[in-house]
């Protein structure tokens, strides 16, 4: 199937037309416009240098709040109050520690300043949104990702203390719940969030799920005021 490249409309093809990899269009900008019309159509961006390269793959890796599963040893962490969990407290120190975090086997990030700078303006916009752990005052680890309708899209995370990362999904995925969220997406696959309940599943169900989350409005504006427990 040929690789899509994108004009200056705010079009994108179906994502069945994708590469066996995933791979759809190529091109576009990261405005604020273009990036929420691809997370309404299952698709992601996904690049470490121009052009930008825009994802739709097959199985996707996604994850429903009620499958979450919390290890025994995670529960003790969470039960001891070993982090303070807040939520949009500090969206740019998160992004900016996921970009700059080094992962054994990586090489650079993904997170280029554009990136960084387009989701930061969707967080100014109440769309892009943080979670914290915070240990002894300082911010241990956290992830952000971008909310619409009842779906969370999970960007990136990380940690600077064990567990820190996951204390932050754990907390994040219990108040998503609460307030009937019905899917996490993931993008691909990581053992990390494997571990917690996520799972493969096929490009058209995961757009079924997400056509039926979208139906509601999202929960736009700042996250800073729901309370973890």
């Amino acid at each position: 199937m040929p690789v899509y490249r994108l004009g200056p409309g705010l079009a994108f093809p179906d994502p069945a037309e994708a590469e066996p990899d995933g791979l759809l269009a190529v091109g576009g900008d990261l405005s604020a416009e273009r990036l929420l019309l691809a997370y309404r159509s299952g698709i992601f961006p996904w690049y470490s240098r121009p052009p930008i390269l825009w994802w739709s793959p097959d199985p996707r890796f996604a994850m429903l709040p009620s499958d979450l599963r919390v290890s025994k040893s995670m529960r003790q962490v969470l039960r001891r109050g070993e982090f303070r969990i807040t939520l949009d407290r500090d969206f740019p120190a998160v992004i900016r520690a996921c970009r700059t975090r080094h992962r054994p086997g990586q090489q650079g990030t993904w997170i280029t300043s554009g990136m960084e700078q387009a989701y930061i303006a969707l967080h100014r916009l109440g769309l892009a949104h943080s979670a914290e752990a915070w240990q002894d005052g300082q911010l241990a680890g956290g992830l952000y990702g971008v909310s619409l309708g009842r779906v969370f899209f999970g960007e990136s995370m990380f940690a600077h203390v064990s567990n820190a990362s996951k204390a932050a999904f754990i907390t994040l995925t219990g108040l998503l719940a609460e307030r009937g969220f019905t899917l996490i997406d993931s993008q691909v696959y990581t053992d990390h969030l494997a571990s917690l309940g996520a799972r493969q599943m096929p490009r058209t169900e995961y757009l079924e799920r997400l056509a039926a989350a979208l139906e509601v409005p999202a929960l736009q504006g700042s996250w800073a005021g729901w309370t973890a427990s």
